[in-house]
């Protein structure tokens, strides 16, 4: 019997639309002998993770740190965080074991500040909206899919860890809400589930059911990073912009968001999909020009197009 291998939407539209698929490029920000900063794109790893082949920005570090001839056993890239695939930003590495397990063991002291920039999606009239700031400190679990939540009040099966979200919203617009995050604790997909939670889910984010995808890609950058350098001990701060595009989004609202591609049967095999749903095609692409010159054009601006 053939075995059928499940490809999420959303990764497949990636694969066949996204003009850098595959081959995303890391941005260096900081390089001494110890630390490296770099700005991950989105829709890379940023380590690898077991059974996985994908490109990871760990790899790409090695890969440019051999070229360069600086690569050796004693100095190479060392985990010291992970940011989510899809999220973009503000991401470092150590440069040796001994700062890898310095930074590890100091990271709660000597981080002064994680900043990040969602977009999400406001809440139904029936829920109540955020206030303009406050905290999130619900316990966050894990699915079978190690995809975190916020567990109900029966679910007492279910093990948890705690987690702490500071929120202050930038721009409150009629369809979504541009929020500013700051973290007390860094757990797997804590900022998405815990306003999804409040029943603001990223847009973008397959995960936790968005209703909407304006910029095909999950709406979560992590703008800023602060910390003590672990040997030097100087204050250092960097910062990444997202996409002046999201601010224009959220003030402008879109009342008639178009259905992200997950939620149709693209590129997934017959009967596998969700009942009624059909792929979308390439001719909305193809009517404003040929899918050659669609590839050339920027993601944002064809997912835009692919919406009208």
């Amino acid at each position: 019997m053939e075995t059928i291998h499940h490809v999420k939407a959303s990764t497949q539209y990636k694969r066949e639309n996204k003009p850098d698929y595959g081959r995303e490029k890391i941005e260096i920000l900081y390089e001494d002998k110890d630390i490296i900063v770099i700005d991950k794109p989105s829709g890379m790893l940023s380590v690898p993770y077991p059974g996985s082949k994908a490109r990871t920005a760990l790899d790409v570090l090695e890969k440019i740190m051999r070229k360069k001839g600086t690569w050796s056993q004693t100095h190479r890239p060392f985990t010291v965080h992970r940011l989510d695939r899809d999220t973009s930003g503000v991401m470092m590495f150590a440069l040796n074991e001994p700062v890898q397990k310095k930074i590890m063991a100091q990271w709660h002291t000597m981080v002064t500040g994680r900043i990040y920039h969602a977009v999400a999606e406001n809440p139904s009239r029936k829920h109540e909206p955020l206030p303009e700031s406050g905290i999130i400190d619900d316990p966050l679990a894990q699915n079978a899919f190690h995809v975190g939540y916020v567990k109900n009040r029966t679910d007492d099966r279910a093990h948890t860890v705690a987690a702490r979200t500071h929120f202050h919203v930038v721009c409150r617009g009629k369809t979504h809400t541009l929020f500013e995050l700051e973290l007390d604790t860094g757990k797997k997909n804590q900022i998405r589930a815990h306003l999804a939670s409040r029943h603001y889910p990223l847009a973008g984010d397959e995960n936790y059911r968005a209703k909407s995808d304006p910029f095909h890609r999950l709406a979560l950058h992590a703008r800023t990073l602060e910390f003590v350098h672990p040997v030097t001990k100087e204050k250092m701060k960097f910062e990444v912009p997202e996409s002046p595009e999201w601010m224009e989004y959220v003030q402008k609202g879109d009342p008639h968001p178009a259905a992200p591609v997950w939620s149709k049967d693209f590129g997934m095999p017959a009967g596998h999909g969700k009942r009624g749903n059909q792929a979308p095609s390439n001719a909305s692409i193809q009517t404003h020009g040929s899918r050659r010159s669609a590839r050339k054009m920027d993601f944002i601006q064809r997912g835009k197009m692919m919406g009208r």
